[in-house]
Order: structure tokens, then C-alpha cells, then sequence
């Protein structure tokens, strides 16, 4: 079987990476996943913290999870000073080092107000200054924190950065908070093969789209509580290593364009991970292999959870990683979709072995 993206389905990528979801705040991204993910599956709920999950097959006892995280990094607003000038504190794992000369916009009860993260001009360096968490801070136009208070900025509310969605060179998505909303497309894409293929499944697939991984994998483990799976299959990023100062001898040698990258770490339950590389060699998809002490991923919460969840990561190689230019090649989305679809079939036709 083969699989390309169509033009609804890259209507619905540019949508989904250009909305807003902030950690704690993901709710508007979510309502887009929700609306496109809802014809096909038979049930959709969200818990308490904003996970959604869209369920096919709810009546089984048997209860696969195919996962990603639906949340981006962001910034608070910690100080204003009497200037009117803001300092920062991340709400994930921002990158200071690229924060100079960014724009962004904060996330207010009056609506959103534009800022830039400003940097003393190189003439007026005498000695070389380099960006921290500490010293990053952002310029509204305003003469002072009175004029900040009264635009709706406060201490606590959400920054983001703007950059939109593109497509580089035909084969190159480029755009902030592709760690993971390509997650969260991969497993809507699924659903809908699955739907589109009449796939009679045998178990109850559960397509979560987890909130709040970038600070803790906090949404995987609340959710794998409430759904307690049998089996997770988790997808992220991983880094393309191929990009200068990454030392492959650390870091593993993986390449945007080569296919979904198989994880080797203690998470990850070898049956299931065999049972994916074999769908891979028998479907001729090609796949990269990348070993961890632990993945950082929410495979960690899932198979640590309740009495132990049978649990697998599939990453997609990315470049850039918590930047507003991250990098995914189209390829590498195609096949990691049609290598979940093919695993999940193979799951189906054997699933007494499984549950």
C-alpha cells in the first residue's frame, strides 16, 4: 500500500502548526485536531487538562494507544519593569540563544499584543554579552509599566512566537512546534486510513493527542491512567544529526529523508519493537534505528505506568529542534504513516498474541 499527503490533509498541517498551543494552553490547537480527527473515529473526549483522545473500536476490552504531543514551547511574562521592559521565564524548554531580534506575541484577556525580544546594538558592546534566560527581554512600545499593564500584559501571561508554516524546496516542512504537532498529524492520518480502508479492528484504538509533554510528560501519564492500555506506540521527533556541531558518536547517526528512526532504549518493550521493525523489512519502508538511556518521550510515562504498559517510539527525524525553523522532510511523515497503519494491521490479524 502506498500513502501521500493530499491537499486536505497539508490544509489541515498548515492550520493546525500555525494556531497557538502553549503548554497549559493547548486548547485552540486541539479543537483542530478535534474537528479534523472526528469524522473519523467513533468517539472523541478531552480529560480535565486538555488531552484529546479519539477512540475506534470503544467497546473492546482490548486497548492500543497510538500517541503524540499536541503542546509547544513558550514563554512567560516574570518581570516588568518600570520601563515597561519584560523579562522572561520558559514554559518548556525554550532556547534563549534564539530568542535576539525574534518576534513574538503575548497572549492577553484584551487580545494579543505584539513584542519583539530586543539586544544591545553590536556597536554598543564593549565586551561580547551572550543571551541567557537571565538577561532575554522583550520591547511592547511602551514607555513605561503602567502603559504595559493597561495593553492587558501582566505577569503570568503566555508569549509566543508567530512563525507560520511553509514548505521549503518541495520536500522540506519548515515551522515552529513541529515537536510534535507532525506527531499529532501522523496518528490523525492513521485514524483516517483506517477509516478510509474499512479496517475491521479487533481492539479498541485510542488516538491521543497529549497535552503537556515539554514539561514532564504530564499528560501521557494522566491519560494512561484513565485509558490503561494494553500496548502505546508513541511518535515524536528525534534529531537529524547530519547538521553541523551535532557529534554523531553522541547523538546517533540519522538523516531527514531516510525513513522513521525504530528507538532502542529501556522503555521500550522489545516485542513491540520487533513486531514494527519486521512490519518495516516486510513492507519495504524504509526505517533508521536510534539508541537512548531513556527517550524523554512521553514512551516514558506509558510504560512505567499502572502495571507496566507494553510501549514502542517511532520518531521523525528533525532538524532545528525548539526553534521557530524546525525541520521535517515530507518523506519521512509519508512513510512513518504508513509504517504505524502497517503495524497496526499486523496487530489485527494477530491480535490474540498481543492481548
Amino acid at each position: 500500500m502506498n500513502y501521500s499527503i493530499d491537499l486536505v490533509s497539508l490544509k489541515f498541517i498548515k492550520e493546525y502548526l500555525n494556531t497557538f498551543s502553549p503548554v497549559g494552553e493547548e486548547n485552540k490547537g486541539q479543537k483542530i485536531w478535534i474537528n479534523h480527527i472526528n469524522s473519523y473515529v467513533d468517539k472523541i473526549y478531552t480529560d480535565l487538562y486538555g488531552t484529546a483522545v479519539g477512540l475506534i473500536n470503544p467497546v473492546s476490552p482490548y486497548k492500543l494507544i497510538i500517541e503524540a504531543h499536541a503542546d509547544e514551547i513558550s514563554w512567560y511574562v516574570n518581570y516588568i519593569t518600570e520601563d515597561g521592559i519584560i523579562y522572561v521565564s520558559r514554559n518548556g524548554g525554550s532556547d534563549h540563544q534564539i530568542a535576539p531580534s525574534k518576534k513574538v506575541v503575548i497572549h492577553t484577556e484584551k487580545g494579543l499584543v505584539d513584542g519583539i525580544f530586543g539586544w544591545p546594538a553590536i556597536h554598543t558592546r564593549k565586551e561580547e554579552k551572550y543571551p541567557n534566560v537571565d538577561n532575554i527581554f522583550i520591547d511592547i512600545g511602551v514607555s513605561n509599566k503602567k502603559e504595559a499593564i493597561n495593553l492587558g500584559v501582566h505577569v503570568g501571561c503566555i508569549i509566543t512566537y508567530p512563525d507560520n508554516f511553509f514548505i521549503m524546496n518541495h520536500n522540506y516542512f519548515v515551522s515552529k512546534a513541529l515537536d510534535n504537532k507532525i506527531g499529532g498529524f501522523i496518528i490523525a492520518e492513521v485514524a483516517k486510513m483506517i477509516k478510509k480502508n474499512h479496517i475491521d479492528l479487533k481492539f479498541g484504538l485510542y488516538i491521543v493527542n497529549s497535552v503537556q509533554e515539554e514539561v514532564g510528560l504530564k499528560g501521557a501519564k494522566m491519560i494512561s491512567r484513565t485509558i490503561r492500555p494494553h500496548i502505546a506506540i508513541v511518535t515524536d521527533v528525534t534529531h537529524d544529526t547530519h547538521t553541523p556541531m551535532i557529534d554523531k558518536k553522541i547523538q546517533g547517526d540519522i538523516k531527514c529523508g531516510l525513513g522513521p528512526v525504530i528507538g532502542y532504549s529501556s522503555s521500550i518493550q522489545k516485542n513491540v519493537r520487533e513486531l514494527i521493525i519486521n512490519t518495516a523489512k516486510n513492507k519495504k519502508i524504509c526505517f533508521q534505528r536510534l539508541v537512548s538511556r531513556y527517550t524523554g518521550t512521553d514512551t516514558d510515562a506509558f510504560a512505567y505506568s499502572n502495571k507496566g504498559v507494553s510501549s514502542a517510539l517511532i520518531s521523525i527525524p528533525l532538524r532545528y529542534m525548539h526553534t521557530t525553523v524546525e525541520m521535517v522532510h515530507k518523506k519521512d511523515v509519508e512513510k512513518t504513516i504508513l509504517l504505524i497503519f502497517e503495524t497496526l494491521q499486523e496487530i489485527n490479524n494477530n491480535y490474540k498474541e498481543f492481548f
